[in-house]
């Protein structure tokens, strides 16, 4: 749960990097805007260079015997010698090494545990940028730094190590306005202080469940604007487990529609990510979940409409769109977009009726009057021929049953 390395200060690493406003400017002007749905514009170039959807799951980071010491040593003369320096990942951009020994191998904490640590990060210039003497947060859920969540799985209890750790899994090529420029990598200096079991969620209140899913869900929203976006599902997932387990105890109306309101804000904000990894199948739940609870939920509709468009469903999308500019007349974003999408419609149309036509052999509307002018005074129209045929025929079976009746 919340401790003093959890507060909203802009310097801690699981924080947007704008200052303690971040959180609340990233929500309002992209994720949780009704006005502004920039988050659904197609990039069809997305910068792979910051992608980090590669990594490795934490459960798979090797965990290598710590190397033997001299027990007769203290901690203070085995942090002054020179100690082998760990490749996390085997490719040279995460090391770690030991300062002051731990308390053994078996002490080290499990992914899913609540751990807290002593961090001093500092750029390569040595300037410090990060201090705090009692980092929380849960081990695999992505709540700070990749640096940091990767090595603290390797720290035993009580070991301080030093880590060096790339720009990529720090604050990438955006940095963190003011202090760490874009593409820093930066030296971590930890101390493992403690490791214990994530509260059951079950037995929290609603007040307890609320900040917590609040807390992932503003991560996700970190991740979203550094264009990561499957971190960002991961933390978005995890919120919507946290508001959607059972509990034992009794929640208040106000706590029951305060969780309902951060579930929707997790599943509009789940659907804008898949939208942009093109998973649009999956968007598409997340948008029908959203209406399920609220069906005029505006950014629900246009992302739906979004999806069908992308899956060529004009004919679908067109009525949703529709139904979310009744909603918000004024919303230039959801004219723009209805344009497009009539105009597709049309385009679609066309080109299906021009189809058809080629398959069944008609001859097209625009040379139909030629043909008509150049036909021969004595021809016959195939209709009257027709016709007459009819009336010959029907003259024959008529007689043919006065006959019988005669």
């Amino acid at each position: 749960m919340a401790s003093s390395g959890e507060g909203p200060s802009g310097g801690s690493p699981r924080r947007p990097s704008t200052g303690p406003e971040s959180l609340a400017a990233v929500e309002g002007a992209q994720l949780d805007s009704v006005e502004d749905f920039e988050v659904l514009e197609e990039d069809e170039e997305e910068d792979e260079e910051e992608d980090l959807s590669e990594l490795p799951p934490l459960e798979d980071v090797g965990r290598p015997v710590a190397p033997p010491r001299d027990q007769a040593k203290d901690p203070g003369e085995a942090a002054e010698e020179p100690q082998e320096w760990l490749d996390v990942l085997g490719s040279g951009l995460l090391k770690k090494k030991t300062l002051v020994p731990g308390q053994g191998v078996d002490t080290r904490p499990q992914k899913g545990q609540d751990v807290t640590i002593r961090l001093k990060a500092s750029l390569e210039d040595g300037s410090v940028v990060e201090e705090n003497p009692a980092l929380t947060f849960t081990l695999g859920d992505c709540d700070v730094l990749q640096a940091l969540d990767l090595s603290v799985q390797l720290l035993e209890m009580g070991e301080t190590a030093l880590i060096v750790s790339d720009a990529k899994y720090c604050y990438g090529a955006q940095g963190r306005s003011p202090d760490v420029p874009p593409n820093a990598a930066l030296t971590l200096e930890v101390e493992l202080l403690e490791a214990r079991d994530a509260p059951d969620l079950e037995l929290l209140s609603g007040k307890e469940k609320i900040e917590l899913a609040n807390r992932k869900r503003e991560r996700g929203n970190y991740f979203y604007q550094q264009a990561d976006y499957v971190l960002a599902i991961n933390s978005y997932d995890i919120a919507l487990k946290i508001i959607c387990s059972s509990s034992k105890v009794d929640f208040s109306p106000d706590e029951e529609s305060e969780l309902l309101d951060v579930k929707v804000k997790c599943l509009n904000n789940l659907a804008a990510s898949q939208l942009k990894l093109d998973h649009y199948e999956a968007a598409l739940k997340s948008c029908n979940q959203v209406l399920e609870h609220q069906p005029g939920n505006i950014k629900a509709l246009f992302r739906k409409g979004k999806v069908l468009a992308q899956q060529g469903e004009y004919r679908e999308a067109i009525p949703i769109l529709k139904a979310a500019l009744k909603l918000e007349p004024s919303n230039k974003t959801i004219h723009a977009e209805l344009s497009k999408l009539v105009k597709k419609h049309a385009d679609q149309k066309n080109m299906e009726t021009e189809m058809y036509r080629k398959m069944l052999g008609n001859p097209s509307t625009a040379g139909a009057p030629g043909k008509c002018k150049d036909k021969l005074p004595w021809s016959i129209p195939w209709k009257w021929l027709f016709g007459a045929t009819a009336i010959a025929l029907g003259g024959v079976a008529l007689s043919v049953v006065i006959a019988a009746r005669n």
